[in-house]
């Protein structure tokens, strides 16, 4: 099937290959604390991934975008770097891809998006926007999952899975500073905001969050 186009197969990838290899290449991106990421044009080949490049497009990614927002200017972004590979077909050389500097981006499960506490902030906020839309970063609490939406990193220190005082609220206590929630989804209940939250919940600085 490969060989059967006059001109090989042609596919698309959301990263600048080789790195982030596989199905989920925009999430893991971000989850890992890429600043950077992009678009591939390459030969298939019978691997995963793995021919020889055509065509590469860089994109800066922001501090705050999230896996669905990514996405969404990626598209865009393939959209024009296949035009202009099909364009250019003829004149265009394969590079081999550097197979030595490959990173791997596998299907996310549901477990992906469980939050570990003893991480440092800026690797748990990473993590947020890498599994929004789906599956989302979740912690245990006394009332059921949570599902943290949007966060960013504060300073402050604490038990790991804590509630710091924040200025006029409060922030959940990681391995290294602090995770300040945005936007938070109660099991079975509707996103709100972080202090939205906290208000019906009627918790305080120092009440542990996270349960074992």
């Amino acid at each position: 099937m490969l060989d059967a186009p006059a001109r090989g197969s042609i596919n698309i990838h959301g990263s600048v290959l080789p790195r982030y290899r596989g199905a989920a290449p925009i999430q893991w991106a971000i989850a890992r604390g890429e600043t950077v990421t992009g678009i591939t044009t390459f030969q298939m080949d019978a691997g995963m991934d793995t021919g020889p490049v055509l065509l590469t497009a860089e994109t800066a990614i922001g501090p705050e975008e999230t896996a669905g927002e990514l996405s969404e200017r990626l598209a865009v972004l393939g959209a024009e770097v296949i035009v202009d590979t099909l364009a250019r077909l003829d004149t265009l050389t394969p590079v081999p891809q550097r197979h030595e500097a490959a990173t791997l981006a596998p299907r996310l499960k549901k477990t992906d998006g469980a939050l570990d506490w003893r991480r440092p902030a800026r690797d748990l906020v990473n993590l947020v926007r890498g599994c929004n839309p789906w599956p989302g970063a979740t912690l245990p609490t006394a009332g059921g999952t949570l599902t943290l939406w949007r966060a960013r990193t504060v300073a402050g220190a604490g038990a790991p899975g804590t509630l710091v005082a924040q200025e006029r609220t409060l922030a959940i206590a990681a391995g290294e500073g602090a995770v300040l929630p945005l936007e938070v989804q109660p099991e079975s209940r509707r996103t709100v905001g972080w202090d939205e939250f906290l208000r019906g919940a009627r918790l305080a600085a120092g009440h542990r969050l996270v349960t074992p």
